[in-house]
């Protein structure tokens, strides 16, 4: 298992100091938003606009997702322990068995992998 880290960009620096207004100005003006492995447990995320962000295995325990719309981001791997998700949208790829054992139990969510 990955162990999720403090990263060391200015984005994530923004989140982990629940600057989400400021997080969202700057990721407006463009560039691709790779937050893989980080930590985000415990913050406060309801603002946050996560349309295209990178949360390969993110750790959210405990962290408040209300209302968030997650189907346009990465999410595979991420764990969402305790966290708040009332009224949040999740990535297709999650099946709600998934999202589930990551909120009661903290595994890491697998994505359904598509018949070809």
């Amino acid at each position: 298992m990955t162990k999720p880290l403090q990263l060391h960009t200015a984005l994530y620096a923004l989140l982990h100091n629940e600057d989400i207004e400021g997080f969202n100005a700057k990721k407006a003006q463009g560039g691709d938003v790779d937050l893989t492995d980080g930590d985000f447990r415990g913050l406060d995320l309801r603002l946050l606009d996560a349309d295209g962000i990178n949360f390969t295995n993110g750790y959210f325990r405990g962290a408040d997702l209300r209302g968030l719309d997650l189907r346009n981001t990465r999410m595979e791997g991420a764990s969402i322990a305790h966290a708040q998700i009332s009224g949040a949208y999740f990535p297709v790829e999650l099946s709600a068995d998934e999202i589930l054992m990551s909120l009661n139990f903290g595994t890491r969510m697998r994505y359904r992998r598509s018949d070809k």
